[in-house]
């Protein structure tokens, strides 16, 4: 275990290395750049924009800004907006929460349905129920999340007025209701799209192990079928799903990016979105870096929880 947790801790901090790297280059070399506000300002002299730059340090060669950048974010410093001179860590304090949110209630609502889904589907195999489910997921994966976000905000706010067509809460309300029927939409919208994933792997892995030996064995012996279903099969065909869980979070993160700007939630999506338009390079490396580190962590706990649970893998 200690030799795995080291090795993909070299891993991690290599893919990090690179990560941060082409980031931060494709970010500087992009057209533009945080000063073009104001070379569009009436009365801004180019005398003035070449002090700010060289106060915001970004008339320095490319290479000495991204060691200054990373020598600073090692000790902690992941540096200030350049929209109000907030600390980067203060300014994703303030999104991760309802991003944090949307991304829990969203899994459990894909994990509930998609494990339902494809435990029936497997056990129906080739029945109506089982071609629908399979038309539905290839539908699902088909459909922009964008898209289907817009779709809902039109059926279900604009038509029905049953929903909120955005943002956390109401304005002047601030209650758990209110905060609950405004992460109806988006949660559906997220949920949903993963719910295909989750379906199809949780079918496919029912699939192995009801043709397993010792579930024929349990059978002969005459165990009732719902408690075959249940005590056994169920519970061996979610393992794989733990790997599949730590996989998820990229999608869950990218889908999250659409979903809040679609529905206006103040999350990471959103402020990721809203610094790339003003250029806030602090804001968007630090959003990049925390995205990957959220993503490794995960994929870490992924395949240490799949140990745990199966003691026939070994992590070497």
């Amino acid at each position: 275990m200690t030799r795995f947790l080291l090795s993909r801790l070299w891993q991690s901090l290599v893919l990090l290395l690179l990560v941060s790297m082409i980031g931060f280059a494709v970010l500087h070399l992009a057209p533009g750049g945080p000063l073009s506000q104001f070379a569009l300002s009436p009365g801004v002299t180019q005398e003035q924009i070449e002090r700010i730059k060289e106060q915001m340090g970004l008339n320095r060669p490319l290479p000495v800004q991204y060691l200054d950048w990373a020598g600073h974010l090692v000790i902690g410093d992941w540096g200030k907006s350049f929209r109000d001179g907030q600390p980067v860590l203060v300014v994703i304090g303030q999104h991760l929460s309802a991003t944090l949110q949307l991304m829990v209630s969203s899994t459990l609502l894909a994990v509930a349905l998609g494990t339902w889904v494809g435990v029936l589907g497997a056990i129906r195999r080739y029945s109506l129920f089982d071609y629908l489910a399979t038309v539905g997921a290839m539908v699902a994966l088909s459909i922009p999340t964008f898209w289907f976000g817009l779709v809902t905000i039109y059926i279900f706010s604009v038509e029905l007025a049953w929903l909120p067509a955005g943002n956390m809460y109401t304005i002047g309300d601030g209650s758990l209701l209110d905060y609950l029927h405004h992460l109806i939409a988006p949660c559906l919208v997220l949920g949903l799209v993963t719910v295909a994933i989750w379906s199809r792997y949780m079918r496919s892995s029912m699939l192995d192990v009801i043709h397993q030996d010792y579930i024929r064995t349990a059978r002969a012996k005459g165990v009732p079928e719902r408690v075959i279903l249940w005590r056994h099969a169920i519970r061996n065909a979610l393992l794989p799903m733990i790997t599949i869980a730590g996989l998820q979070l990229p999608t869950l993160l990218s889908g999250a990016l659409v979903t809040e700007t679609v529905f206006t939630w103040p999350g990471m999506g959103r402020l990721f979105l809203d610094s790339l338009s003003y250029r806030d390079y602090p804001v968007v490396m630090g959003i990049l870096m925390f995205s990957a580190v959220l993503v490794l962590v995960g994929n870490l706990l992924a395949d240490i929880l799949y140990a745990v649970t199966d003691p026939r893998i070994r992590l070497d």
